[in-house]
């Protein structure tokens, strides 16, 4: 059995599109992000870095004790090894799904929550820091448009590159996006929204998804941490 530490957020979806894209068992524990519940010891146990998601493999490869792996990537990195999926057995594939991969959590991830967070959630709208964001999204979008060009998927089959991927690419109003503009792009999301996999891995976010997540308290747990006073205010 797979514990999975959780919120509805891109980096939580990529993981459960994983697990109901392989038919692993797991269970969902949830970790409501906006009310510190990261920063809880058991939750740092397996996640010191206090992000979501994290996972306990009750159950590992190797027949020994229970392992705990956190990093989203690393996640995908995992599951796809235990399963002997979603990732190209010979070394060339496997190397090109790595680098979108990677891609994804050194690039679109960070470069498209740096857009969520100064045109979303700052507290004073900064033009400068707005328009880098935008246009850093944009530039990635068109790196991965291109690399769609003439493909189904990002790396041979569909593999852990889409389903890393394709969660930050979910919300690309909120990112000041188009898809109109990235025609490769928009036939590739498409492809991926439509798989039953990537819909029951939606549907199980379902009951956490509404709730408000943006209060002067939640603002100072999310954004006000440093290292002496996580969630705290600066």
């Amino acid at each position: 059995m797979i514990d999975l530490y959780y919120w509805p957020t891109p980096n939580g979806h990529k993981i459960t599109m994983f697990l109901e894209e392989a038919g692993v068992d797991y269970r969902i524990v949830p970790v409501d992000i906006t009310a510190g519940e990261q920063f809880k010891p058991e939750f740092l146990a397996i996640s010191p870095n206090n992000r979501m998601p994290a996972m306990v493999d009750g159950a590992p490869a190797d027949g020994g004790p229970v392992v705990s792996v956190f990093e989203s990537g690393a996640i995908l990195l995992y599951l796809a090894e235990k399963t002997g999926r979603f990732l190209p057995a010979d070394l060339r594939g496997r190397k090109t799904a790595l680098e979108w991969l990677f891609w994804q959590v050194g690039g679109l991830g960070p470069m498209a929550g740096q857009n969520h967070h100064f045109s979303q959630y700052a507290p004073e709208k900064i033009p400068y820091a707005v328009e880098r964001y935008v246009k850093e999204t944009n530039r990635l979008y068109g790196v991965l448009d291109k690399r769609l060009q003439g493909r189904d998927w990002i790396a041979g089959d569909y593999s852990i590159a889409d389903m890393a991927c394709y969660p930050w690419v979910v919300p690309y109003e909120r990112q000041g996006q188009r898809l109109e503009d990235f025609p490769d792009l928009k036939r590739w999301f498409e492809a991926v929204k439509s798989r039953p996999a990537t819909i029951r891995a939606y549907e199980r976010g379902e009951p956490w998804r509404n709730k408000p997540t943006i209060t002067e308290e939640s603002r100072k747990i999310l954004f006000g941490q440093s290292a002496t006073k996580p969630g705290a205010g600066a």
